[in-house]
């Protein structure tokens, strides 16, 4: 996803989207954060995008089992941005867990290239990799069905779509600090051409510093497990 945006920054200031993804606000009502809006841009672009490719090139749907139960057979009448929102309002999802969530949709794409984000996929495609990445990230959670109430499906459906995602995505769901770093720099280079992020500290307290290979396997049969 990353690789397919253009290069047309929006106007959210970078101080603020660095802000956002620092401070977690302790009002009653926070504001949005603005990370919010640049995530909801990248993906509103490879939409646009994979539509003109698959329009061109008459590309027809993949047929995986696990990539069609993304597939609604209506579209959502709700904007990306307003879809997010809604997260962050009654989940309380936090701005790094957006970043999270990106990079998994991002890994998920690369791993699957039958799988094209659209109108059709984008909203249960969002709703399980936030909810993937908020496991990933947070220590405390909402259960599977509160975030299935959120995104409007049943909580039979979310199970079954994120253990489809766990699969697709082959269970790779550490994110280092060097990547959440770089998807960060460019999110930050979607809103201006200068500065980037320094938040190290900030993700190893999240997700619990670097890991060995048998604690990250023993996290991910665990997570595995909580779905079957």
């Amino acid at each position: 996803m990353s690789s397919s945006f253009s290069r047309n920054p929006i106007s959210i200031s970078p101080s603020k989207l660095r802000s956002d993804l620092y401070c977690f606000s302790c009002e009653e009502e926070p504001s949005i954060p603005s990370v919010i809006s640049v995530v909801a841009s990248l993906v509103e672009r490879t939409m646009a995008r994979n539509e003109r490719v698959a329009g061109k090139y008459h590309i027809v749907a993949v047929k995986d089992a696990r990539c069609q139960a993304f597939h609604s057979h209506q579209v959502l009448d709700m904007s990306i941005q307003s879809f997010l929102e809604r997260f962050f309002r009654y989940a309380h999802v936090t701005p790094p867990v957006y970043v999270v969530a990106y990079v998994y949709m991002d890994r998920l794409c690369q791993l699957n290239p039958g799988l094209k984000v659209c109108l059709m996929n984008v909203h249960r495609l969002l709703i399980t990799s936030i909810m993937v990445a908020s496991k990933f990230v947070e220590d405390r959670n909402y259960r599977n069905s509160y975030f299935a109430k959120v995104g409007g499906i049943s909580t039979m459906e979310l199970n079954n779509l994120e253990l489809n995602f766990l699969f697709l995505i082959k269970f790779k769901l550490h994110v280092s600090v060097s990547v959440f770093e770089s998807y960060c720099s460019h999110l930050e280079r979607e809103v201006s051409f200068g500065g980037g992020y320094h938040i190290e500290r900030s993700l190893k307290f999240m997700c619990g510093g670097e890991i060995t290979s048998k604690e990250r396997e023993r996290k991910e049969l665990n997570q595995l497990a909580r779905v079957l």
